[in-house]
């Protein structure tokens, strides 16, 4: 009388498909630059930490400090750092915790829409996870729930918490199959839908969700400033620094206004400037 119907989706993705995006090496040399390693610092701070823009900052320092520096040389500092920042972000970025939440926010280049995929751990506050695609399909959301499990125990259960995008569930469908031969230790998917809790879960992890969804807003205010993007990898480079700043500079609240990664040799300086600069010898 009734005919059971289902659909089977197989994903064949290339280890060249999965990779993590990542800032291209700059041109300029950052420990051959004119200007001094303070005004590195005071750039990335400002640009960065602060969230100003590329002509805000320098317009800030010509009127602030007298030092004359174009709006492109901010950009292309920022790009420089950028490639030291994310081998940093990845090494440093230690174990996650049971349960993550993610989520992808777009933004624009050149006026098209994008999407940032991140994941934090829920009690670390810790983004374990980001990737700029150009579309909110299965494979950006398999390569960021592999980045966002590198680091885990082998026998750590992990609990991923999304909304309702069906690309979280067909993502982890392809992981549990491709990377998981213990079926105790596969991924759990939790999905958190709309606004109110109409369902258990929802009712359950609803405070894990909105972690991720201040995230966003948190992100928002960092990129905003520069009305969009020309070229991809400004869009990566602006998101690996924003990371940069979230996990080792930024006090957290939640955290008793601690950063979520604490790194030893930072906590000799005062100034964002100077731990700037430490994060950057530390990488390079």
């Amino acid at each position: 009388h009734f005919k059971l119907t289902y659909q089977y989706r197989e994903y064949h993705f290339t280890q060249e498909q999965l990779e993590h995006s990542k800032p291209k090496n700059s041109k300029v040399n950052l420990f051959r630059i004119y200007s001094s390693d303070n005004l590195l610092g005071l750039i990335l701070t400002l640009h960065i930490s602060f969230a100003m823009s590329a002509r805000k900052t320098a317009l800030f320092l010509r009127m602030v400090f007298n030092v004359h520096i174009s709006g492109q040389t901010v950009l292309n500092y920022a790009q420089a750092a950028a490639h030291y920042c994310h081998q940093f972000n990845l090494k440093n970025k230690g174990p996650i915790d049971d349960i993550s939440a993610g989520d992808e926010t777009y933004i624009k280049i050149k006026a098209k829409h994008h999407y940032v995929w991140f994941f934090v751990s829920v009690e670390k506050r810790t983004i374990t996870a980001y990737h700029i695609s150009d579309n909110r399909g299965t494979q950006p959301a398999v390569v960021a729930m592999l980045e966002a499990r590198r680091t885990a125990d082998e026998k750590q259960q992990l609990i991923f918490i999304t909304d309702a995008n069906p690309s979280y569930p067909a993502g982890m469908h392809f992981i549990n199959n491709e990377y998981e031969s213990d079926i105790e230790n596969k991924l759990k998917h939790i999905k958190v839908i709309g606004l109110e809790n109409l369902d258990e879960d929802s009712t359950e992890y609803r405070s894990f969700k909105q972690i991720i969804e201040r995230l966003n807003r948190t992100f928002k205010q960092h990129h905003r400033p520069s009305a969009g993007f020309n070229t991809l990898d400004g869009a990566i480079t602006l998101t690996t620094l924003f990371v940069t700043h979230y996990n080792f500079l930024r006090p957290h609240m939640a955290l008793k206004y601690k950063v979520p990664v604490h790194i030893p040799e930072l906590h000799e300086y005062n100034t964002i400037q100077e731990k700037w600069l430490k994060i950057l010898s530390l990488a390079a």
